[in-house]
């Protein structure tokens, strides 16, 4: 949709009484990934008569679906006249009538589920109208998905038939053309869907952690949206000797190295002709000696030049990662005023539990940051930054520290498990580097901020943010003195809760987990999980809540105060009403919150918990829905629901 349709919905918004079409027609709503609708019959003083509309299920956890490793049904749904598109974790896309649920068409590419992918997860499909095309001309309204099998698929929106002239037969093969490609069809998916600029298709891609140093590369790449002609590709471990931060990657594998991918989502500002990409760690996370120096382009926001992929700009959150610190949440453009003049901005949060808040066109910080110095590493060759960036202007949204006087339980026993647990780790707080000895690591790998990314609300200038306040357990464990397979049984059969990679290729085999106690809550003091809002105006944090429930980690006799909050992945979006949605948390509930003080307007039951980020859209005759997937699976529940909700 161009930016002229765009300013014209949300005019027509304000107008009192005026009835229109609201459609959420990219990932973020928009392609700049604001997660702000102009929909505006939902209101902090009506929301809690949300009731529930309409509920679909998809049939993928019914057993004619069963897959090798659990699905994740982590996608955003988008609603464009009147109609729903979702992509589920087995690639399929499905139409539904928005004001009812009703199912209208079903594509279905028929992956191999027998593969135990990366991440096996989907969240959603994007969405393309071809201006050269006239009404009722096949393919002019495209849905293009990308999906775990690494394969890039456009659809026709009116009927679910491929467009056979885009690719071979309506495909594109990911794996083709890379650097590194993948040595089993596990190592190599799509999470997220592609965004879509100037009638260009770009993706990224997602690779399995933590198993090789040389993983897949991680190129993104733009295909031509009418034929599936691949027009560039960029790299973010530089290639070329001329390029400025080559010299930053040194070792034995230095440039040869995998990851480093964008396995969010990305974002895009058409006029300026930008593509904004958050870029992850190089392979391995956790063991740097073959990837010496910096880095740089991993683990930074880089802004290309969308019609050519040059790189514009680049900004690094981490120098050389050690921790799993991708940055996992896509990048918010908004605009921002200082001084009376409005400033066009990138928003990044990060799993430091950090916003970075960068000029749009140089990359620039709007609010200040620092290098700090941050401790050293007792790995043998190991080199890691001496200083790291920090946002001396904002405030962290998470913690940095947690020592051994903050360790939290509800019972004695569980403080007491936990201090046995953390007293023997090396802990320095943030960026302390992996060790033989173990690690406390906070923020954890899943943050801080974690893909579900930021909200903005261009009319108050807020941001809003949910984050993870849990810390983990990280050690390197000589290869030799370590049989991994004897090693997952002891650690299933003792509920210690350990994940391990293998890391071939290093001396070193890996393990982490989450610190919880005895009864299952985490050792660090609640809140577990927030959500906070921080005025760009001044940078202040306006309010901080706690998010959710950890029920799902208790039995379901034991109460939990509410201030416990939750651990959560999935995102917020806020809306011209003064309305934050948010699931995201354990607990079984889609949430509603003030977006001026944070306080909890209503809650709505939802089959299992919402690992997503929800959505929102209003019909032709003035009735606003919100929507919701649900079934990441794991501890936040099996399923396959889409639940849509709107006032009686």
């Amino acid at each position: 949709m161009k930016r002229g349709i765009v300013s014209l919905l949300l005019t027509m918004a304000a107008v009192p009484g005026a009835a229109q079409e609201i459609d959420w027609y990219a990932n973020g709503r928009d392609v700049e990934g604001t997660r702000y609708s102009p929909a505006a019959v939902i209101t902090r003083d009506n929301v809690a008569r949300l009731e529930p509309a309409w509920t679909y299920r998809t049939g993928e956890s019914e057993a004619g679906f069963a897959t090798t490793k659990p699905t994740s049904f982590e996608a955003t749904p988008l609603v464009s006249e009147g109609v729903m598109y979702v992509g589920t974790p087995l690639g399929r896309v499905i139409a539904l009538d928005a004001a009812t649920g009703r199912e209208l068409w079903i594509f279905d590419p028929e992956i191999q589920r027998d593969v135990t992918y990366g991440d096996f997860a989907s969240r959603g499909v994007s969405l393309w109208m071809d201006d050269r095309s006239g009404d009722g001309e096949t393919c002019r309204r495209r849905i293009f998905v990308a999906t775990a099998q690494a394969q890039l698929i456009a659809i026709d929106a009116a009927d679910g038939e491929p467009c056979r002239r885009f690719g071979e037969t309506g495909i594109v093969d990911l794996t083709r053309g890379l650097r590194i490609a993948p040595f089993e069809p596990a190592a190599y998916s799509i999470t997220s869907p592609p965004v879509i600029v100037n009638d260009l298709v770009i993706t990224g891609s997602s690779a399995g952690d933590n198993t090789v140093p040389d993983l897949p590369s991680g190129e993104v790449r733009a295909f031509d949206a009418r034929t599936g002609e691949l027009r560039w590709s960029w790299d973010p471990i530089p290639q070329d000797p001329a390029d400025p931060a080559y010299a930053e990657w040194r070792g034995e594998l230095a440039h040869g190295t995998g990851a480093a991918n964008v396995w969010s989502v990305m974002t895009a500002d058409p006029e300026r002709d930008l593509v904004f990409l958050p870029t992850s760690s190089p392979a391995p996370d956790y063991y740097g000696v073959l990837r010496l120096g910096d880095n740089r382009y991993a683990n930074s926001i880089a802004a290309l030049r969308a019609s050519t992929g040059e790189l514009v700009w680049a900004f690094q959150t981490v120098h050389h990662d050690l921790w799993d610190y991708d940055n996992a949440a896509p990048p918010a453009l908004v605009t921002i005023a200082r001084d009376g003049i409005e400033i066009p901005a990138v928003l990044q949060a990060t799993k430091t539990g950090m916003l970075f808040v960068l000029h749009r066109e140089t990359g620039e910080p709007l609010f200040p940051v620092e290098e700090r110095e941050v401790p050293a590493s007792r790995i043998p060759g190991e080199e890691p930054s001496p200083t790291q960036p920090f946002t001396a202007g904002l405030r962290p949204l998470s913690p940095h520290s947690l020592s051994v006087s903050d360790v939290w339980g509800p019972t004695t026993e569980d403080r007491e498990a936990c201090r046995e647990m953390i007293e023997p780790l090396r802990n320095e707080g943030i960026f302390t580097p992996p060790d033989t000895a173990g690690t406390l690591v906070i923020p954890s790998n899943i943050g801080g901020a974690h893909w579900g990314g930021v909200a903005w609300d261009p009319e108050r200038r807020i941001a809003v943010v949910p984050v993870n306040r849990v810390a983990a357990e990280v050690q390197l464990i000589p290869r030799e003195s370590i049989d991994i397979q004897e090693a997952r049984a002891e650690s299933d059969r003792l509920g210690l809760g350990y994940e391990y990679n293998v890391m071939r290729g290093t001396p070193y085999m890996m393990r982490r987990r989450i610190l919880l106690g005895p009864s299952g809550l985490p050792c660090s003091p609640p809140p577990f999980g927030t959500l906070v809002a921080t005025s760009l105006d001044t940078g202040e944090h306006l309010w901080e809540v706690p998010l959710g429930s950890v029920e799902a980690l208790v039995p379901p006799a034991v109460e939990l105060p509410a201030e416990w909050g939750s651990v959560n992945l999935g995102g917020p979006i806020v809306t011209a009403g003064g309305v934050v949605f948010i699931g995201a948390s354990l607990d079984r509930s889609l949430k509603a919150y003030d977006i001026e003080t944070g306080r909890e307007l209503w809650r709505g039951d939802l089959p299992e918990s919402g690992k997503a980020t929800p959505m929102t859209y209003q019909l032709a005759n003035g009735d606003q829905y919100v929507a919701i997937t649900v079934g990441g699976g794991d501890v936040f529940g099996e399923g396959d629901y889409i639940v849509a909700f709107r006032l009686p």
